[in-house]
């Protein structure tokens, strides 16, 4: 696995001993800061299940203010730990070893852009972190987003009073699932509605013009 663009652009990243976590394949994760592009810059970012820290260390390379690094697994930690230190990037991050259900529940402090949870498979874990993410609306920036990575199995229905899924992109055997405040994506319609409504204003009052400029 490498950094694939950025400050840290080509540098390997060391994998985790065992087979207790699931890098991002490397064909989902272009896609997915390709979908993110110039956003990314100067966000914090809370990577959640941290594994190699594939995800928050890219964020970085691509211009990410801070990461904070989240992963119980000691293995895991350590592992992000040789990777952040690999990259240079150590004075941007926090590593901590911590259940990260526990991290969400305790967590005070500025909120974040991106939430990134990509927790092991199979074990209902994505449920839960998000459904935490749903009842702490402090922890999600304004028009901030909760970016889930799960196998397509995994899928299942979820309830949730706050967040909204606007998006979703399958890779393979990698489903990437996109939430937002409801708010913020009525909030965001209604901006896009408004930019429209003047683009035809504008369309309209230029062929007013022309059609001016023939008669004489």
């Amino acid at each position: 696995m490498r950094v694939i663009a950025g400050k840290a652009k080509g540098r390997k990243l060391k994998m985790v001993p065992g087979e207790g976590t699931r890098p991002i394949t490397d064909r989902a994760k272009e896609a997915l800061f390709s979908i993110m592009g110039n956003w990314i810059e100067e966000t914090r970012v809370l990577d959640l299940f941290g594994g190699t820290g594939g995800v928050g260390i890219e964020c970085l390379s691509r211009g990410a203010a801070w990461v904070d690094f989240v992963d119980l697994n000691r293995k895991a930690v350590e592992t992000i730990q040789a990777n952040v230190r690999h990259c240079g990037f150590e004075s941007q991050v926090r590593v901590e070893r911590l259940d990260s259900f526990a991290y969400l529940q305790r967590y005070h402090g500025p909120p974040y852009d991106l939430i990134y949870v990509a927790p092991p498979q199979y074990q209902g874990m994505w449920l839960k972190a998000l459904t935490l993410v749903d009842d702490k609306p402090d922890l999600l920036a304004k028009f901030g987003s909760v970016i889930v990575q799960i196998h397509p199995r995994e899928e299942s229905p979820v309830t949730l009073q706050r967040l909204e899924e606007y998006d979703r992109r399958r890779y393979g055997s990698v489903l990437l699932l996109f939430y937002a405040a409801a708010e913020d994506l009525a909030e965001s319609d209604a901006d896009e509605a408004l930019a429209l409504d003047d683009k035809d204003e504008v369309d309209a009052d230029v062929e007013e013009d022309d059609e001016d400029d023939e008669r004489y």
